[in-house]
């Protein structure tokens, strides 16, 4: 009967300890209360209190937390944009009894501020300084929850603006003044090459065009040379130089004949500006044909002269 009676007692016992003792997590304090009435706070590991007098009134979380806030707000030149701020706090491990009494809901007094200081700051600024400038928007978010929060026994570690969120047809705009831009200087070099290769190409023909020209230049100092040189060659067997230049005119012109008979498909048309030119064309023409042959049998006769003197004196000699 008497062990019957000891094992309830020693359940009730355990019970009662249980009531005695809790424990309290790592990077967590709890709050005790006795009577309603703020009694202590307790940290990290195994901890005591009265029960029934004594009790848990809550924790409070000693890591440190992040709340994303989104604020729509409007900048300078009048577009409306949304920026995510994140916000990095913790406890202040001294000031626990602040952080649980002074605030019911530290989560919409830290939004609260976040968004005074955004749509006080962004609307100083045009959308291209709010992507420029984030970093400053996050200073002043952190210096003004800092001021605000640590009587509340919060500390801020550090604030970030950690996307910046135009509307969908500001952005469509951004992206198509992007796109212009970067044509128009696609279109700057297309005509810069394209100059390049034009002053290039006209350099190229430049150069052609003085070698052709120094080439047709040598050319026609050649036939003058060869020219002089039939002329001298002339004169040299008695030939003045009135007859030897008749006598090349005539040669050229055979010349010229026989190189268009030479070729298939080739027309030759004489147009003259005038009757009377024409004739005067033919005549000449008429004139060179007799005077190239009188020249011709004066060198048949000089030759012929020639060939019979130097036969009689070979036989004189004899």
């Amino acid at each position: 009967m008497g062990n019957f009676l000891i094992i309830p007692i020693l359940v009730f016992g355990f019970f009662i300890l249980l009531m005695f003792i809790f424990i309290v997590k790592q990077q967590t304090a709890a709050v005790i209360e006795r009577f309603g009435k703020f009694q202590s706070i307790r940290n990290s590991g195994l901890q005591f209190k009265i029960p029934v007098i004594d009790r848990i009134a809550g924790r409070i979380n000693l890591k440190i937390q992040q709340l994303d806030v989104l604020v729509e707000t409007k900048t300078k030149d009048d577009v409306f944009v949304r920026l995510k701020i994140s916000v990095q706090f913790q406890v202040i491990k001294e000031k626990v009894y602040d952080a649980f009494y002074k605030l019911e809901n530290p989560h919409d007094q830290i939004t609260s501020y976040v968004f005074d200081v955004v749509r006080a700051e962004v609307p100083k600024m045009k959308l291209d300084d709010v992507f420029e400038r984030k970093d400053d928007i996050a200073i002043a978010v952190k210096e003004e929850l800092n001021e605000a929060m640590v009587n509340y026994g919060y500390d801020i570690i550090k604030t970030l603006v950690t996307d910046i969120d135009p509307d969908m047809q500001v952005k469509e705009a951004m992206n198509r003044i992007n796109a212009a831009e970067r044509e128009k200087v696609a279109a700057e070099y297309e005509a810069e090459a394209e100059r390049i290769k034009i002053v290039a190409k006209a350099r190229a023909e430049a150069e052609s065009k003085r070698l052709q020209g120094q080439g047709i230049a040598d050319q026609r100092r050649e036939i003058a040379r060869g020219l002089e040189e039939s002329v001298d060659v002339l004169n040299n067997v008695g030939i003045n130089s009135q007859e030897a230049s008749a006598l090349i005119v005539v040669t050229q012109h055979y010349d010229t004949l026989q190189s268009i008979g030479e070729e298939t498909n080739t027309n030759l048309i004489l147009l003259p500006n005038s009757p009377q030119a024409g004739s005067n064309m033919l005549n000449d023409m008429i004139a060179s044909f007799v005077a190239s042959n009188q020249i011709g049998e004066e060198m048949k006769k000089t030759n012929a002269a020639k060939g019979i003197t130097n036969k009689k004196s070979n036989n004189d000699g004899v």
